[in-house]
């Protein structure tokens, strides 16, 4: 008996309700809920070993879940993958796109593999290769291109079958600066596509610059999700950290500071003092008794704390641990595998 499409017409991307997934005797995932609206950008937080991986493994049906609802594009993963697979691109850490061929044949050969007719295929190339910025490059070998260019070129790839859920596991990761930005341009497009994106990133600025919510998980297990300004929010209160022009002042500020805040300021980074502040009162009052004592500032700022401290705060674990997730043993390297 052929198998119905069940399709479920609703708002949200991608969404998992109750996800269990075991390896063995260690739970994975452990319960895991979240959703996105459609054409939102979903940040996927968490330390080393905390389920990422397979949460994403799950949702493109690599790997099957053991309990718990899972649809992606409004459509069961469970009773439907080969459906999923057709509306969703995964994007992982290294480029999959082949050296010896040129841009354009990369992108020609995937629309063939995705069953698109050669002209198709040819115009579907063109037209990625123009938005990503790659119509110069597009009959080079791949071989010859930047890592910033293999980047685009493999986000493109992605899009060739007009996915409507794409998932991103470290997308600038060894990008600089520059190039990162550029890449980060062409994400925000695909929200305004309508595509929904899933993204795992061990940069929190890129999660902070492209979210539009953010979940974090734990051993398993959701600790936190909102508004990356929400997650912010709920570590309580403001900060203001203060960089003096000249140096010799960092003693004679740090004194201001503690004598407003009522608590020494933080100085473990060089020549900067931080302290959290009760409001914009106290901001106003620093500055104020600063300006009467003579002291001029470098730079100042009032702000609410960044999404490094709210992970720090959340986890305990130090932001370097939003990295890959490495094996520890060989039930681990099933669960957290590239």
């Amino acid at each position: 008996m052929a198998r119905t499409l069940e399709l479920v017409v609703d708002d949200n991307g991608f969404e998992v309700d109750g996800l269990i997934k075991t390896f063995g005797r260690t739970t994975a995932v452990d319960g895991v809920s979240l959703s996105t609206p459609r054409g939102h950008v979903l940040g996927l937080l968490g330390p080393n070993g905390a389920g990422k991986t397979t949460v994403v493994r799950v949702l493109a049906t690599l790997l099957r879940p053991d309990a718990g609802e899972v649809r992606v594009a409004g459509i069961d993963a469970r009773r439907n993958p080969a459906e999923v697979r057709r509306r969703i691109a995964l994007s992982g850490q290294n480029t999959s796109v082949d050296d010896e061929l040129s841009g354009r044949s990369n992108l020609v050969m995937i629309g063939r593999l995705l069953d698109l007719r050669r002209g198709d295929a040819r115009r579907r190339a063109g037209e990625l290769l123009s938005r990503f910025g790659l119509d110069d490059a597009a009959d080079r070998p791949v071989a010859t291109y930047s890592g910033g260019m293999r980047r685009r070129l493999d986000l493109a790839a992605s899009l060739v079958g007009r996915p409507e859920v794409v998932f991103l596991d470290e997308p600038s990761v060894g990008l600089d600066p520059g190039k990162r930005d550029e890449l980060w341009q062409l994400i925000r497009g695909l929200g305004e596509d309508g595509v929904t994106v899933l993204l795992t990133t061990q940069y929190l600025e890129e999660a902070d610059a492209l979210a539009d919510g953010i979940t974090v998980i734990d051993h398993g297990r959701v600790i936190a999700s909102g508004t990356p300004t929400d997650l912010k929010r709920r570590i309580g209160g403001h900060a203001v950290v203060l960089r003096p022009a000249d140096v010799a002042d960092l003693d004679p500020a740090a004194a201001v500071i503690a004598r407003v805040a009522g608590r020494e300021p933080d100085r473990s980074r060089r020549q900067e003092l931080a302290v959290p502040v009760a409001g914009d009162a106290e901001f106003f009052q620093i500055v104020t008794q600063l300006r009467e004592r003579g002291i001029d500032v470098g730079e100042i700022a009032f702000r609410l704390p960044s999404l490094d401290e709210v992970f720090l705060a959340l986890t305990g674990a130090p932001t370097a641990d939003v990295a890959a997730e490495p094996a520890t043993d060989a039930t681990a390297d099933a669960e957290e595998a590239a």
